[in-house]
């Protein structure tokens, strides 16, 4: 009978564990996120009853969406109304040419930034463009190809994965670079875009400008040893792209929607694609407001998305640490940004426009902003704002 009682307690032990870990389990947002309010999850809502009120004001300008995550819940998420046909018309120059504007406005293709048929939503769909956003979805693949075995670790050579290209015009300190100085934004590249206004001296206009992306980076001169000073480089992020292809055998967005779309539940996505084929990871990539909000979801899970690990924990980790540190609160990680406040540890994917994925690891906080603001209007700083209405609203 003893006997009896202890099996009898072992299933309900069982059943009960099993519960827990299917409740457990249940958090993760695959299908959809599980809605919560301001109250439910211990937070404050005026602080973003008032960043809501700012928006609608246009106090930060054109900002499309707004979205808080608390506890992997949905707690708030609205889209804003912005006439892009209205704000675009009779803009022109090196990013493109506004609504009812030029002749031809397809003759940018699909990098046609005034246009409100190409940006900031993809042809009428729902989906935002992230801009450089891209870069830190991109580190990850690269993390998930380390994970897999294709790439073996970061101390590799960038030049090892461009052995079938005219390297004739290579710098010789190239040669030396790595992986890991590359994703650090250490290339040791002479590159000239954040200190460039957005004109022909700008070396990422004139990137996007070329035929071969990653051929046009792989000629630029280097000014320094790589794995000494930080510049800001989009052709190096693209290089990613040609990365993932030779390692793995299929293209970028291939290989994120078999190992990271999939199995997050992300099926509504556009990635851009460059004149040779390649998917464009210096900006390209399009994603509904909560289907980023996943991306910060996976990290703040480190990298365990119910119950597969795409990423290893020391990945997810090591790409939000600050390999370089630009002040005592801002840094720079693997493709990644340090944008923490005050002793407020945060996360941060960012991008032209005004795209940011927020995520606040001490909080269990992610916030998601989608803007457009391209066109030289001055307006208040919606990261800023951002940033202080999520720790307002979990700050007692």
């Amino acid at each position: 009978m003893k006997n009896k009682h202890l099996t009898i307690l072992s299933i309900l032990l069982f059943l009960l564990i099993s519960c827990k870990n299917q409740d457990k389990e249940s958090q993760f947002p695959t299908a959809s996120w599980e809605t919560s309010t301001f109250e439910a999850e211990s937070l404050k809502k005026a602080p973003f009853d008032d960043l809501r009120n700012g928006i609608e004001n246009r106090v930060y300008g054109n900002v499309d969406q707004l979205l808080l995550i608390k506890n992997g819940k949905l707690v708030f998420r609205q889209s804003f109304t912005n006439d892009y046909k209205k704000i675009s018309k009779g803009k022109s120059g090196v990013l493109g040419c506004g609504y009812a504007t030029c002749r031809d406005s397809t003759v940018f293709g699909d990098y046609n930034y005034y246009h409100p048929y190409w940006h900031p939503y993809y042809q009428n769909r729902q989906v935002h463009t992230l801009q450089s956003v891209t870069k830190s979805i991109a580190s990850i693949l690269i993390g998930v190809a380390i994970k897999e075995n294709a790439i073996s670790n970061t101390d590799i050579k960038v030049l090892d994965f461009f052995e079938d290209y005219n390297l004739s015009k290579t710098d010789e300190a190239l040669k030396t670079a790595t992986l890991e100085n590359l994703l650090t934004m250490q290339l040791g590249m002479e590159w000239h875009e954040i200190d460039r206004p957005i004109d022909s001296t700008n070396t990422t206009g004139q990137l996007e400008e070329s035929k071969d992306w990653i051929q046009f980076t792989l000629n630029q001169p280097m000014d320094t040893i790589p794995g000494t000073k930080w510049v800001y480089n989009s052709g190096a992020s693209h290089l990613m792209s040609g990365i993932i292809k030779k390692a793995t055998g299929l293209y970028m967005d291939e290989y994120a929607e078999k190992h990271l779309f999939t199995p997050l539940g992300i099926e509504n996505y556009y990635w851009k694609k460059t004149p040779a084929g390649f998917p464009d990871t210096e900006g390209g990539l399009f994603l509904e407001a909560q289907d980023l909000a996943k991306i910060g979801y996976l990290m703040l899970n480190n990298g365990a998305w119910d119950g597969q690990q795409i990423i290893s924990s020391d990945w997810a980790k090591t790409s939000t640490s600050k390999h370089v540190e630009f002040d005592n609160e801002r840094g720079y990680g693997y493709q990644w940004w340090r944008e923490d406040q005050g002793d407020v540890e945060i996360w941060a994917g960012r991008g032209f426009g005004g795209q940011f994925l927020l995520v606040f690891p001490q909080y269990e906080s992610i916030a998601v902003v989608n803007s457009w603001n391209i066109f030289d209007a001055e307006n208040e700083d919606i990261l800023q704002a951002t940033k202080m209405a999520v720790i307002q609203s979990n700050t007692e």
